[in-house]
């Protein structure tokens, strides 16, 4: 959902359907993006998109400025009054909670509600989750093991997030199949540019129930720890400035939301590019304390979350193309960080690549809060995988991306081993 913006710049401008990102709509697209990216950033790497009436920034420095600059605004989601003067008022309840989410809000009000979610992802308090990680990953392999054989996806990369977020939060076990439903079905309105009627009535449908959901339990007595993501946001005061519930209740959507699709794609995705790179995966296997270095390679080569909007505050220049206040600029990581001026030989994976400061979490003020916790888990998953399933191989068969065209990701990733 994007807010409206002023119209399209002069004929002039290039406006070939084969640099536009709905391309992406199209299966075989999405499941290798990269040629697209890499024609638009070398054909037009400031490129109107007339379908998707934006700008789309594809370069790397290009990406860091629409990302860093005060010149653009995360403030892209249409208010309830704008989607009403185009007959979309039925999307108004999305719109309500993602107008107080953090992550479609300025400084100072994205300060003020960051500075409190941060809170319950301190390097100090993520560090204090490394043993118990472990254990639940152990547990989930455990059930796999003597199989010889798993779907990566659903007995890995998406049960571990999911039961990590669902603690953190402060939430009963017995929810977390259902928290990570709507955390799926939410994805939908995050990830994707299109109207689709049928996704529409799915993702009100999952609003309703998580604001129905979250409200109860802000309005229940808790005992929980005050770690507890619930708690902190709760008590968080801000020089005698306390949340209301509806920004706690928006906040703790996109909090749950980012926690789990970011970790589920890092590993699935991973995974993916190392088996299909077996001289890189041979390299991790001989030299694990690579890992980290590994992750960071991994995030860059299939970034987990391929692009994000931003809305011009004013008149700006980008790359020698002028873009209008008010006019939406699309910002595609996943392009960015393939960029060859920015990282030797892009489409090459190497586990011990320096110099890696990729775009994947994000840049600046709205850089994931939650990395350190994605990267942990990452970490854990990775390093038990190549210990306990050392001879890991890919099944036959066709892969399948989820048609999700910005939160990259599988729908499974069945492997032998």
């Amino acid at each position: 959902m994007t807010a409206p913006h002023r119209g399209a710049p002069s004929a002039s401008r290039r406006t070939d359907p084969a640099l536009s990102l709905v391309r992406l709509l199209k299966p075989e697209i999405l499941a290798n993006p990269y040629p697209l990216y890499q024609q638009l950033r070398t054909e037009d790497p400031v490129h109107w998109d007339p379908y998707l009436n934006a700008w789309v920034v594809t370069r790397y420095a290009d990406v860091v400025t629409v990302l860093l600059e005060p010149y653009f605004s995360a403030n892209t989601t249409p208010t309830p009054e704008q989607l009403t003067a185009v007959g979309l008022e039925a999307l108004n309840p999305i719109a309500q909670v993602m107008i107080r989410q953090m992550l479609f809000l300025d400084p100072p009000a994205h300060s003020r509600i960051r500075g409190i979610a941060s809170k319950a992802f301190t390097p100090r308090r993520v560090e204090s989750l490394r043993v118990h990680i472990q254990d639940i990953v152990d547990h989930l392999l455990d059930s796999v093991q003597d199989t010889g054989k798993m779907d990566v996806m659903e007995d890995l990369a998406i049960p571990l997030p999911t039961i990590v977020m669902a603690e953190l939060l402060g939430m009963p076990p017995g929810d977390r199949e259902q928290l990570k439903a709507w955390s799926a079905d939410f994805a939908e309105v995050l990830g994707n540019f299109q109207y689709n009627p049928e996704r529409a009535s799915k993702v009100l449908r999952c609003v309703n129930e998580m604001t129905t959901y979250f409200h109860e339990a802000i309005s229940s007595p808790r005992n929980g720890s005050s770690d507890h993501l619930i708690n902190a946001f709760i008590a968080a005061e801000d020089r005698g400035d306390r949340l209301t519930e509806e920004e706690i209740i928006a906040n703790m959507i996109v909090t749950m939301v980012g926690g789990q699709e970011t970790t589920t794609n890092l590993i699935g995705n991973g995974v993916l590019s190392l088996l299909r790179n077996p001289d890189q995966l041979e390299r991790l296997h001989a030299d694990p304390a690579l890992i980290p270095t590994a992750i960071e390679e991994l995030l860059r080569y299939e970034s987990p979350s391929q692009h994000t909007a931003r809305m011009a505050v004013e008149d700006v220049e980008i790359g020698g193309t002028a873009i209008r206040q008010r006019q939406g600029v699309i910002a595609v990581m996943g392009a960015a960080n393939r960029d060859p001026a920015r990282f030797p030989d892009p489409d090459r994976l190497d586990v011990g690549r320096q110099d890696n400061r990729h775009v994947a979490f994000g840049w600046a003020s709205h850089f994931c809060f939650g990395a350190p916790l994605a990267r942990l888990e990452g970490h854990i998953a990775f390093a038990t995988l190549l210990q306990r399933m050392p001879d890991m191989r890919l099944d036959p068969g066709p892969l399948t991306w989820r048609q999700n065209l910005g939160l990259r990701g599988l729908t499974a990733l069945p492997v032998s081993f």
